[in-house]
């Protein structure tokens, strides 16, 4: 038994797993997929304190480092359910049955998704929901990227400067990203900015050959990037913790949820702001909050 399974390899359950080893507390994370989460796919951290420029998988792997180092685990797989035993609580992952005396769940989010046929098909074929991950496939080529945030402009700006042209398809005609970031964008001559469009189709053959958006329009591409948004990661909670109306995990200000013994840390966590500092900030309270746990401190 474990006195503490980290389910999320992201930065804060990397955080809060660092701050449990130090306390001698026997430590596992669990992970679906590999260390980093969402930051891994940033091209530039630049608002880390005394970090003046890191790429995220720079930083996860900083971390990742870190913590193996002081004898953390992490396996690589996909947890689907947890129960509360009371004293202990009992996770399932697709592999095996671990059980733990507390909880810390950092799943983060996941990419959201167009919905529309041919989508899922085309992962990998074409489509793809990281620039940094994939863009280099697509060296010289015409690639798209859909969003209106930061990180579809970021990916826009990085693919600009791999891909001969790069469409940047938005539904509204103003974008959310950061003034600085769109700037940047507006003064790149690759990039062509589609204002108030929707992808109605994916034209396919074996691979992703175009696509239509709602003014009739084809573009024929070789890759479409998508950056819609995230969505909550923590289907396998199976209404045992309490939720919001998003589906966010309600928690109060020290990451505790409504089960004793089980907490929340990172982006999965109901609050006000997503960044890398607030989530390596809820790691550690998180992680502290379980040693308290442990320790009976907590009453």
């Amino acid at each position: 038994m474990y006195d503490i399974l980290i389910i999320g390899a992201g930065p804060a359950g990397m955080t809060a797993a660092l701050y449990i080893a130090r306390a001698n507390k026997k430590v596992l994370v669990l992970e679906a997929l590999n260390y980093g989460g969402q930051i891994i796919n940033t091209t530039n951290i630049e608002n880390y304190p005394a970090e003046e420029s890191i790429t995220g998988f720079d930083f996860a792997t900083k971390l990742y480092n870190q913590i193996t180092k002081l004898g953390v685990k992490v396996e690589l797989e996909k947890v689907i359910s947890i129960n509360n035993n009371g004293n202990y609580k009992e996770i399932k992952t697709e592999e095996n049955t671990y059980q733990a005396k507390s909880i810390i769940i950092a799943t983060g989010l996941e990419n959201r998704r167009l919905n529309i046929e041919n989508e899922k098909e085309l992962i990998g074929k074409g489509i793809s929901y990281c620039a940094t991950c994939d863009g280099a496939l697509y060296k010289d080529k015409i690639t798209a990227v859909v969003g209106g945030g930061n990180t579809a402009l970021e990916d826009a700006l990085y693919l600009s400067n791999i891909c001969s042209k790069v469409y940047l398809i938005h539904r509204r005609d103003t974008f959310r990203a950061d003034q600085i970031t769109i700037d940047k964008v507006l003064k790149k001559d690759n990039i062509e900015i589609k204002y108030n469009s929707i992808i109605t189709k994916l034209n396919k053959n074996e691979y992703l050959e175009s696509i239509e958006i709602n003014n009739n329009e084809t573009l024929p591409i070789n890759g479409l990037f998508i950056a819609i948004g995230k969505i909550p990661n923590c289907s396998f909670i199976n209404g045992l913790i309490e939720t919001d109306e998003s589906g966010y995990i309600k928690s109060n200000e020290l990451c505790h949820t409504n089960i004793e013994g089980i907490f929340v840390a990172g982006d999965i966590k109901s609050k006000t702001l997503n960044q890398l500092v607030t989530a390596t900030s809820d790691g550690a309270i998180a992680a502290t909050e379980a040693i308290k746990y442990l320790n009976k401190e907590i009453i």
